[in-house]
């Protein structure tokens, strides 16, 4: 009874800095009480306050407890292991198969598409089993930004964050317009467009309005704003019945195809060359958007040691099959110059006569991108509200309800923002700079793997980690860059070969640490240095146009934390320094909310 009275009272003490915290915060936000002029000299000290947070770190126990306590109310520990694995499956079927598979087919990798998807499958793979060691040392909501900033600081956890945040915007109104063009086809309608308004005097591309996607995106934001666990059974239904869609598919189409269109066409298997299944792997690298998602919720798992790394790395595998088996099962029916762009799978269908299973597809479809987009929105919503808690974003975002246990204020301002995008913007502008975004993210986090176990678990010095990751990166830029301009009788070998070497040497020379992990990944550092490759790889098959376009968009988010998010999270350190001083809560305060985690999960 007396250990429990101090715990109380501690807690109590501990949850009215919080609250005075957040009173003060409010009091001092930027946006409301503070004068231009001082906002002005508050920017004049940007270099020094620059220094003081680009590379600050937080430990995984603060971000356990101090930073998840900025946001109120706790998220709700109702999902299980088999929750996850579907909220994992239902994430990333649909997505890729029908949104990407037919435009990658005829224009860039021909029936060797199942190749690209088995080359991004092993690229997601390894990438996964890194997000699956950090997820359970660091189980919160915020996925590779938490991650990030735990090991390399503010600025590269901020970056990655925001990069992460634009892949699910964009790619949730890429597919929500699918969504469209798969509905029309269920009601016999051949041209999506008819489904749209067209905006005479809009620059093209942006010139058809598509309502049925913002209507899906509003449905679904209402949904994830109720309860996620009901979002979960939800996802469940849909998932099954696409499971069972997809094995009609692939049945169906092995059954009514020819395996001579895949060696057929014109070119072969392969038409494009082995570059073009290549640069198709950088594409269909968008279908595995989702695995990521599960890793956000683990503040909303019971037993997240447990079921994290079947619920990521599970989904992954099982997902990469099924995609492989759709690939060919597409290639099968159809020859690949004959692949609809769009809708591919009903136009098969249809172009073979079973106009009746054109329409089922296009059903299937329906709901198997309404699952991935209402598990993207879930993880999307959990990214900017971990992102609110480092005041890296206004603090309102970071809100959770105390009633659902959902962040309502970040899944109703990411919900208007995918709309808003979805209702004008055409599917083939955004695919590619997604995938740089995508391929970018799981770039940082198996280097912050190699760093952390080799670093922080491991006690070597970080220079001799850091130079070994520089290197690697450079070789894998050679190589690539190698690959795509064709220069392959000596960059090929010469780069492969120094790659291997250094890794090898790297292996050998530098002791690798497991003690104290509860999951980690197996043979460090191979998978972690494979993934770097592959994702480096994978960005330099992209077009130039990506790159522009991701060069814009990262100088807006470094502006934006030059101007607000350096001086908010350095205004909130401040005054939590001086209400700990105040409170004398330096020592207990830690303590008492590690045990409030432990209670929660027992």
């Amino acid at each position: 009874m007396y250990t429990l009275a101090c715990f109380n009272f501690i807690e109590a003490k501990t949850l009215g800095f919080l609250d005075q915290f957040e009173t003060m915060e409010n009091n001092l936000n930027p946006s409301s009480n503070i004068c231009f002029c001082n906002y002005l000299n508050s920017l004049s000290q940007t270099p020094y306050k620059l220094r003081r947070r680009l590379l600050a770190t937080w430990t995984p126990d603060q971000e356990l407890n101090q930073v998840r306590l900025r946001s109120g109310a706790d998220m709700k520990r109702k999902l299980s292991l088999f929750d996850l694995v579907a909220l994992g499956l239902g994430g990333m079927l649909g997505v890729g198969v029908f949104v990407t598979t037919g435009h990658v087919a005829r224009t860039i990798s021909g029936p060797a598409v199942f190749i690209s998807y088995i080359i991004a499958g092993i690229s997601a793979l390894l990438s996964s089993m890194c997000y699956t060691e950090f997820s359970i040392a660091v189980p919160v909501a915020g996925g590779a930004f938490s991650y990030l900033r735990v090991t390399f600081g503010e600025f590269v956890g901020y970056l990655a964050g925001a990069n992460i945040l634009m892949e699910y915007v964009l790619s949730n109104a890429a597919v929500a317009r699918s969504f469209t063009e798969y509905l029309s086809g269920t009601f016999g309608v051949e041209d999506p467009n008819s489904w749209r308004i067209e905006m005479h005097g809009f620059v093209k591309g942006y010139n058809m309005l598509d309502f049925s996607a913002v209507a899906l995106i509003l449905l679904l934001t209402l949904c994830l704003c109720h309860s996620t666990k009901e979002s979960s059974i939800l996802n469940l239904a849909m998932t099954i019945f696409h499971l069972i869609f997809f094995g009609f598919i692939i049945i169906a189409g092995f059954l009514i195809g020819d395996l001579k269109n895949l060696v057929s066409s014109p070119g072969g298997l392969a038409p494009f060359g082995a570059k073009g299944v290549v640069d198709g792997a950088a594409i269909v690298y968008f279908s595995y958007i989702g695995y990521d998602s599960v890793s956000t919720l683990a503040e909303e798992i019971r037993s997240p040691s447990r079921d994290l790394p079947t619920g990521i790395v599970g989904s992954v595998v099982i997902v990469s099959f099924l995609y492989c088996l759709m690939g060919l099962a597409l290639c099968v029916m159809v020859p690949y110059n004959e692949i609809a762009d769009k809708a591919s799978f009903a136009m098969a269908f249809q172009k073979l006569g079973w106009k009746w299973a054109s329409h089922l597809v296009g059903v299937g479809a329906s709901l198997g991108i309404m699952a991935s987009l209402l598990v993207a929105m879930l993880g999307q919503a959990r990214y900017l509200c971990v992102i609110a808690r480092a005041r890296l974003v206004p603090a309102w975002l970071a809100k959770v309800h105390p009633s659902t246990g959902t962040p309502l204020n970040a899944t109703l301002f990411l919900g208007f923002c995918t709309a808003s995008i979805a209702l004008f913007t055409e599917l083939d502008i955004v695919l590619e700079i997604i995938s740089i975004g995508t391929l970018l993210v799981f770039y940082l986090v198996a280097n912050a793997l190699i760093y952390r176990r080799y670093v922080i678990v491991g006690s070597n010095p970080p220079l001799h980690i850091l130079l070994f990751l520089f290197f690697l990166t450079l070789l894998s830029v050679g190589f690539s860059l190698s690959w795509k301009f064709e220069q392959r009788l000596w960059g090929l070998p010469l780069f492969a070969g120094s790659l291997i070497t250094i890794t090898a040497i790297f292996h050998y020379m530098i002791p690798s640490s497991r003690q104290d992990l509860e999951w980690s990944v197996p043979l460090m550092p191979w998978p972690a240095a494979t993934s770097i490759f592959l994702n480096v790889f994978l960005m330099t098959t992209l077009k130039i146009l990506s790159f522009k376009r991701f060069g814009i968009w990262t100088g807006l988010i470094v502006l934006f934390y030059v101007l607000y998010g350096v001086h908010s999270t350095y205004r909130a350190e401040e005054m939590e320094m001086e209400m700990v001083a105040e409170n004398g809560l330096s020592t207990n305060f830690g303590l008492s909310q590690e045990r409030k985690l432990d209670i929660q999960q027992q």
